[in-house]
């Protein structure tokens, strides 16, 4: 596709997400991948809401800057998900309120953040997973990336906000806002019991969707909070692409 029509899209998705309130002030990143191998980078200190096409970062497929704006100090996140889920073309990383809020309640289940509320959370997220807490920028959060070997297309930064890869940049925004729609859901029925999807229902979108969904993330969704204090989280099963 045209270079100058990604830069469009990039902006035009960025300001409906700061419109809608889905990350504030100049917080979040987008990045595309283009035929080349390079990207397409907001820049740092960038709102997503006054996006200019023309100061997007341009980078070379080493990550090294070519044209544009300084880039978001979350590259090595972003080239961690792109090096691990080689279908991605686009990823999205916000701090999207209810997101971050479940992202630091206790006894999440760090291979799946989320339980299956809704069949349309499984069908353009799949699992996400929880990464353990660490400073904005840092480098070694690829390597807890890397860890999940490709396996989810959906993290959650603990304290910090989800991180969403899909085959195009409309269908990273849009698994990004079902998590964030999830999330909320998640927080509003919290402690009152809801009626999750049943096993048989999940295998019927399995099969129906092609997609995988841990076997072992159901109904229970109690695990206890000290599972996450590792660096790494552990690598659960492969979840449907972002699609």
């Amino acid at each position: 596709m045209d270079e100058t029509r990604l830069r469009e899209d990039i902006c035009r998705f960025g300001r409906s997400l700061f419109e809608r309130g889905l990350t504030p002030g100049s917080s979040g990143n987008i990045s595309l991948r283009l035929d080349d191998g390079g990207w397409l980078v907001t820049p740092t200190n960038a709102s997503l809401g006054f996006l200019d096409p023309a100061r997007l970062s341009r980078l070379d497929a080493e990550g090294r800057l070519l044209s544009g704006d300084k880039p978001t100090k979350e590259i090595p996140l972003h080239g961690a998900l792109y090096e691990t889920r080689g279908l991605a073309r686009a990823i999205v990383h916000l701090h999207s309120t209810h997101s971050v809020a479940v992202s630091m309640l206790p006894g999440i289940d760090p291979k799946a953040v989320l339980p299956p509320l809704t069949a349309y959370y499984l069908m353009r997220v799949g699992a996400t997973a929880l990464v353990p807490y660490y400073r904005p920028g840092d480098p070694a959060v690829a390597d807890a990336i890397r860890g999940l070997a490709g396996r989810y297309s959906s993290v959650l930064l603990a304290n910090h906000g989800p991180v969403v890869a899909g085959e195009s940049l409309e269908a990273a925004v849009y698994a990004t806002e079902e998590l964030e729609e999830t999330a909320k859901l998640h927080l509003l029925l919290r402690g009152l019991n809801p009626r999750l999807l049943s096993p048989g229902q999940i295998s019927d979108l399995k099969q129906a969707f092609k997609l995988e969904w841990p076997e072992e993330s159901g109904a229970g969704h109690d695990h206890q909070a000290n599972e996450i204090a590792s660096a790494t989280v552990r690598a659960g099963r492969t979840p449907g692409e972002a699609t």
